[in-house]
């Protein structure tokens, strides 16, 4: 007992924290051995749930009536089978977030480019492999704004017998940062696309689900720990955030559910989409120490919640109600701070780069606004200069079919798309200086439900440039279907006589925050067939059009063609 009472614990504290339960969070699991390989089942009910937050009661979807949702846990080339039923007045799909799918395209989950939502009283099952994949992934949905808070964790173990590439942790526990607002989300989603103009901030920002101490109805619950690892999933709708813990310094390890080489930091930013492992050695006096969130925000003239989310690291013998020593978190338009970790990610070993590229890209990422065309320009021309919000890839705003576009595909359905979106922008100029940000000058960009196709195996190099047309800002970039070794990035115009690239140990990266006013260089082989949606993970940015979808062809091999569709696949 007395060396129980001299060992140093650590106490996240947090309103009914909910980590490492995993009876709670694992519903319907029932592990199977196939062939060396487990089946991990989960049954996933899409439903309204009644919860109190910030002093107001308020329903909302969720699954399981959980908010943040179950986590599913799995090991390393495992398969996957989610059978999600909608009891809910929303539709609904989940996707997958950072898992591959290979050969599975029609589980990714993006409503209207490989599925149409799961309607009111209609299920479907979600089967995937996740082959070759280990470490912290997490799952949302993907259909309006309901990824708000229609949210969990994914936990990859690696096989039996292999041990993480670091020092084996205590303990493990799930963060996940996300944003609270009191109105209805899908309400707020209508309004802001029909007003034309930018979205409200959020009414808090939260730790699993929890706003905390700096807002008012907010208290603490405790739960204990040692030294350990820290898995950390921004899962926010519309905001990019830093987390650090004060007095402690916080060593990446894993980064989009890829090991890295280790990077010790102070803080670090992760973009909405974004997942980062890192450790923390409790070595401090023994104190209450805060563990905070905070908003980054590149964009200018934005508003935004600059209210921190804190939860609390406390050392055994402190008291729960004694003063807490504050986390540093940069100042909120800090771009050195986010862009430093970035730097200095590096793979843990050396990988394989792509080198002799097939398919050279290069795709202008950034806001517009559009010319009013409204009879009613007051209520629904509110963006600047009067006019409407949108978003573009090499000035191109996607506008979503009413049917799947991978369905269409498959099934050579057309009017739905076409297959021409530039792989180069329409013309080239300053794009960090000289955009015309300013209505009257032309910030409009062109509609379409534009895609691009690429060859089974082919090897793609895409670089994605950020512009000022209305603000320069990091975007955080998710493919689906693919990881990519971020091989060069760097602020300004690209420049390919100056761009230093780093083809030894590159970070493997699903989601990319491209630097306000800068460029990132990203490259993977497209052998993965089916219809892929590359997008901003700003949710505002993808309703306005930030996106674009990236045809594979099939392969010539087995392996290599996209099965047929599963039979219970949603109709629109």
């Amino acid at each position: 007992m007395k060396n129980l009472l001299t060992t140093l614990f650590i106490y996240f504290l947090f309103i009914l924290f909910l980590c490492n339960s995993h009876s709670k969070y694992v519903v319907g699991f029932r592990p199977q051995r196939r062939g060396g390989r487990s089946t991990r089942f989960y049954d996933f009910k899409v439903q309204t749930t009644s919860i109190t937050k910030l002093c107001n009661t308020k329903d909302i979807p969720t699954i399981n009536g959980m908010y943040p949702g179950p986590v599913v846990y799995a090991q390393e080339d495992d398969k996957v089978i989610v059978r999600v039923t909608n009891e809910s007045p929303y539709n609904i799909t989940i996707h997958w977030h950072g898992i591959r799918q290979r050969l599975s395209c029609w589980s990714d989950g993006p409503s209207y480019i490989t599925q149409c939502p799961i309607q009111t009283g209609q299920n479907f099952t979600y089967e995937f492999t996740l082959a070759q994949q280990k470490g912290t992934f997490f799952w949302h949905a993907h259909v309006s704004w309901l990824r708000a808070t229609v949210y969990g964790a994914i936990v990859v173990y690696p096989k039996n017998g292999v041990p993480y590439p670091f020092k084996f942790p205590y303990e493990e526990h799930i963060i996940i940062l996300g944003e609270f607002w009191m109105k209805d989300m899908v309400q707020i989603e209508q309004a802001v696309l029909a007003g034309g103009g930018a979205p409200p901030p959020a009414d808090a920002f939260t730790i699993n689900g929890q706003p905390g101490p700096n807002y008012n109805c907010s208290t603490d619950d405790a739960v204990p720990g040692k030294t350990y690892l820290l898995r950390l999933i921004n899962a926010a709708l519309n905001q990019e955030h830093f987390f650090a813990i004060a007095n402690h310094r916080l060593t990446i390890v894993e980064v989009d559910a890829e090991y890295t080489k280790p990077l010790t930091t102070d803080r670090v930013m992760l973009g909405p989409g974004q997942t980062l492992n890192v450790l923390v050695t409790a070595d401090k006096p023994i104190a209450r120490y805060s563990m905070a969130m905070g908003p980054y925000q590149s964009a200018k003239n934005v508003s935004f919640q600059n209210i921190t989310a804190i939860a609390y690291f406390q050392y055994f013998g402190a008291t729960a109600n004694g003063l807490s020593l504050p986390a540093a978190l940069p100042h909120f338009d800090d771009n050195l701070a986010a862009k430093t970790v970035m730097d200095g990610l590096r793979s843990l070993n050396p990988v394989t780069v792509p080198k002799d590229i097939d398919r050279n890209l290069f795709v202008t990422i950034g806001l517009n606004v559009q010319k009013c065309r409204s009879k009613n320009p007051q209520k629904d021309c509110q963006a600047k200069g009067g006019g409407v919000m949108a978003a573009s890839m090499n000035n191109i705003s996607f506008s979503k079919p009413n049917i799947s576009i991978l369905e269409a595909y498959y099934k050579n359905i057309s009017g739905y798309f076409t297959q021409d979106f530039p792989g180069v922008p329409l013309k080239f100029y300053d794009f960090v200086n000289g955009a015309p940000n300013n209505p009257p000058n032309d910030t409009n960009s062109l509609n379409g439900t534009r895609t691009y196709v690429l060859d089974y195996g082919t090897k793609v190099q895409l670089i994605l440039q950020d512009t000022s047309t209305v603000s320069t800002e990091n975007h955080p970039i998710h493919l689906h279907g693919y990881s990519f070794y971020v091989v060069g990035y760097g602020t300004g115009n690209y420049d390919p006589d100056t761009a230093n690239f780093n083809l030894v140990d590159p970070p493997y990266m699903n989601t990319i925050g491209v630097p306000v006013g800068g460029w990132a260089a990203i490259r993977f082989v497209a052998d993965n067939p089916g219809a892929w949606f590359m997008h901003c993970h700003l949710e505002i940015h993808l309703s306005w059009g930030l996106s674009v979808v990236l045809i594979v062809k099939n392969g010539e091999g087995p392996l290599e063609r996209l099965p047929h569709p599963p039979k219970d696949l949603p109709r629109c």
